[in-house]
């Protein structure tokens, strides 16, 4: 059975500064649901444990007490709304969340491609390079599937991001200097611990332009075995409403079944 568009995992409120946006609030979000009669979404503000060493002075004020406020979420009969969070890695491999802590959340996001954070998540020396700018993909990437944590309920989000180029072009050459090789070693690693892959909806819509490249660490994660979800990553409501194209486009392009669902 072909694989279903009917939740989207990784979305923001108004809690997250990089929002901000009143309209982007739980029943607006609990809206869209209903509008694409999807059976799961997750609200995923940005967050770090204040009792965590190591948050960036934005992320600071990112804490639980902060992104609790969203709570009680809107329910409905037909739709399951969970709370979640995407939490952070530092360039040490330190990640916002202490192990303990996963229990408050249904779902957690941890990103490896941060690469923006020029000095919290990559040193200059890091950043040179397209060959330096893979290595660092592959490494955080690494970190991040060494780590103690329940993976069952953890996605690693926006793999070819814009963040890892900051150009069309970068972007492209930084995917394309990753090996193969490491490809396969850690989308085999991922299927083994059972950690969720994003298929990030702006990062589709890159990948439309180029899908030869770009396209490329997803198919070696098919054939790995690993399990996918969809993702927004909406910051305001209007992200929603090229939500459902998009995301057609890449299960078509993956030829995915519902067999390879990433499910909570």
């Amino acid at each position: 059975m072909k694989y279903k568009f009917d939740h989207d995992l990784h979305i923001h409120s108004h809690l997250s500064l990089c929002s901000d946006d009143p309209e982007q609030s739980a029943e607006n979000i609990l809206n869209y649901a209903k509008r694409y009669s999807l059976s799961t979404v997750c609200v995923t503000d940005h967050f770090w444990d204040s009792s965590v060493d190591g948050a960036s002075d934005w992320y600071s004020g990112q804490n639980f007490e902060h992104i609790k406020k969203i709570l009680p979420l809107p329910k409905d009969d037909g739709t399951r709304f969970l709370f979640g969070c995407e939490t952070e890695m530092n360039r040490f491999g330190t990640v916002g969340i202490f192990r303990e802590l996963y229990d408050e959340f249904d779902f957690v996001i941890i990103p490896t491609t941060h690469f923006h954070m020029r000095g919290y998540t990559l040193t200059d020396e890091e950043l040179e390079s397209p060959k330096s700018r893979a290595e660092a993909w592959v490494r955080r990437f690494d970190t991040l599937l060494s780590l103690d944590i329940p993976f069952e309920k953890v996605g690693v989000a926006h793999l070819i991001c814009a963040f890892i180029g900051m150009t069309k072009d970068t972007v492209h050459e930084t995917v394309a200097a990753i090996p193969e090789s490491e490809m396969y070693r850690l989308f085999k690693r991922s299927a083994e611990v059972g950690v969720g892959i994003e298929l990030n909806a702006s990062d589709m819509r890159s990948a439309m332009k180029c899908p030869e490249i770009l396209m490329k660490p997803f198919v070696i994660a098919k054939e790995c075995g690993c399990k996918f979800y969809l993702g927004t990553d909406a910051h305001h409501p209007k992200a929603f409403d090229i939500a459902k194209g998009t995301f057609e486009w890449a299960i078509d392009c993956l030829e995915l079944k519902e067999s390879d669902k990433f499910i909570i």
